[in-house]
Formats: structure tokens, sequence, C-alpha cells
């Protein structure tokens, strides 16, 4: 996935340089294509209804939203509660197609993509680029209830719960649909699709969701270890490479440099050779990502430290109110 353009960014003057105005002019009817086709899409497909519940956290936006970390808790936070929940993901940037379970000892990010090998780190991870027959094959293998990571535009697959996750700090870029902006569709639509939203970090309530009858749940991304003293070089390719470096200056990390790649970066010898030249010219530690880590090559990993990181709700008791009557028990706690 190639780094997404300057101008999608919020905040900018729309007619200054940077937020490029005769560009965004010139990609507007293909962005109202992309809206109509999505819109279309969704409306005419009949999706396939199984019967266990299959709850889909998705997002409005192209990545970067944490949506990943919290299809990861809400799997676990149903395990917990002796519910056999499995994930099941597209598997971008993997070449199988699936339906098949992620064996992260055996598996590599190539074949099934990084976020499913991630997943089945800490759980039943599926992949499945045409979700009907993933469910199906989950089904059938004694899933009790499938976590979708991703897919909120994706019809094919009834849902009982669609939870959208937004970025509090960078909700909707510019506010424009792909390729003019980030949006997978308009606010809008999107969210007339789904039950409740889940608002990472501590930024302010977007307008539209102050207008909202959706309920809105707050959550963030908790550092499970403190990071390593001593300077450190971070890289990382995921969707706002950014937040990972931010995040790490605020839990004590010292950055002394940092590269930011594309999202879901496959990272080549070049690439490799490049970050260990300059960190060892330095003496800096390197650090990435989970996510980055799992896309390096095995024999690349001696030296360098990911960083984990795993999502928490606010209040548990409202993601409880909103799981407890997809399940015949209905309690949680």
């Amino acid at each position: 996935m190639p780094r997404p353009p300057h101008f999608w960014s919020a905040g900018l003057d729309p007619q200054s340089r940077a937020a490029a105005p005769m560009t965004r002019a010139l990609l507007t009817p293909f962005a109202a294509l992309y809206a109509t086709i999505t819109a279309r899409r969704i409306a005419k497909t009949v999706p396939v209804k199984l019967d266990i519940p299959v709850i889909c956290v998705g997002n409005l936006t192209s990545g970067g939203s944490g949506k990943t970390p919290i299809a990861d808790a809400i799997r676990a936070h149903l395990v917990q509660h002796a519910i056999h929940a499995a994930s099941l993901s597209r598997g971008y940037g993997g070449k199988l197609a699936g339906p098949l379970k992620v064996d992260a000892s055996a598996h590599i990010a190539r074949e099934v993509g990084d976020e499913p090998l991630m997943l089945a780190a800490n759980g039943d991870s599926w992949i499945s680029r045409d979700r009907r027959a993933g469910g199906k094959a989950m089904l059938d293998a004694g899933v009790q209830a499938i976590i979708m990571d991703d897919g909120h535009q994706n019809p094919s697959l009834a849902k009982d719960l669609s939870l959208i996750v937004i970025d509090s700090y960078a909700p909707f870029g510019n506010g424009y649909v792909l390729p003019k902006g980030p949006l997978r569709e308009p606010p809008r639509a999107g969210l007339a699709r789904a039950q409740a939203v889940i608002l990472m970090g501590d930024g302010p309530v977007p307008p539209i969701l102050q207008k909202s009858a959706l309920p809105v749940l707050r959550a963030r991304l908790i550092q499970t270890a403190p990071p390593p003293k001593g300077p450190l070089f971070a890289f990382a390719g995921i969707g706002r490479p950014e937040r990972f470096f931010d995040h790490l200056r605020t839990t004590g990390g010292d950055i002394c440099d940092q590269f930011g790649f594309p999202d879901h970066h496959i990272y080549t010898p070049r690439d490799l050779a490049r970050i260990h030249a300059l960190a060892t010219a330095h003496g800096y530690a390197l650090v990435t990502t989970r996510k980055d880590y799992v896309r390096l090559p095995k024999d690349a990993r001696a030296d360098i430290i990911p960083i984990d990181v795993h999502a928490e709700f606010d209040d548990i008791a409202a993601l409880d109110a909103l799981l407890a009557p997809l399940f015949e028990e209905g309690k949680f706690g």
C-alpha cells in the first residue's frame, strides 16, 4: 500500500499548496464514483446469515484507526466468558486466499497477512478473501462467535453487531472519499449501518457523533511494557507511523531517529541494510511495532525489539451491554 498523500491530512487550509486544491478538484469525480459504487454494492448484495453471532470491527478510513487491537480485545473478552470466539480477516498482503486457520508458528506474513498473523499469536485467527466461505468454515469448525477485523464495507456476511473504530485525533482526514481523501465512504452512510462507535484516544468527540444517537465507547492503546532504555531508532510501516513514534515518546522512549514506511510495507534487504547501518553508526537500538516485526524475515529480527500494545476499554460494562444480547445467556462479568 503506497504512503497516503499529504493532502489527505486534516486541518490544512483548503486553499493552501499543502492541501493540493487542484489535485483534489481533479479527483472529485473519481471520489464520487467510488462512493457510488460502494453504496450500490452494499445495497444490492444479499448477505449470508450464519447461526452464530458475527461482530464486525470496522472503520471509515483507509488504515490507522486501531481496529485490529480492538478486535483482539473483544475476542479475548468473549473467550474469558467461555465463548469460542475467533477473528476473521481478509488476509490483506498475503498470497493465500483461504478459508484457513492461521498458525502463528507455521505461516508467515507473505502468506496470510500481518494482522491475521498478529491475531493468531493470542487466539484463533482465520483468513478468507471470501467472507461467506470463511464464516461457514469457522461455523463448521465449532467457532461460536466471529470477530471480523475490518469488513464494514463488505456486505457479503450478515453482521449482528457493527462497531466502527475512529481515531479521535484524526477521525476523517480531510473529510473526502477515496482517492480525494482517506474515507472509504461518507461518514453519515457508514454510521447508519453501525450500532456503536469506538473512539480511540482522548481527542474530542467529532461533531457528527455528538449529533448521532449511536453509543460512543472510549478505548485506548496501552503499551505492554516500557520502551528500552537508551537512544532508539524507531521505524514503522503502519497507517500512521507518527502515532507510534509519539506514543513511544510519551512512554519514555528516547527516540533519536525515526522512519515511516507505507502501511503493510514488505521490508526488502535494502531497507533492512539501511536501517541497520544508521542504527549502528550512532549506537541506536532498533524498535518497531509488532505488526512490522511479523513482516520481517526471521533472520533479520535478532537485534530488533518489537513494541507490543493492547487495547483497553474505559467502560467494559458498556461493551458488555452491546455484546450480551447476541448470546443466549446474555450475561457477562
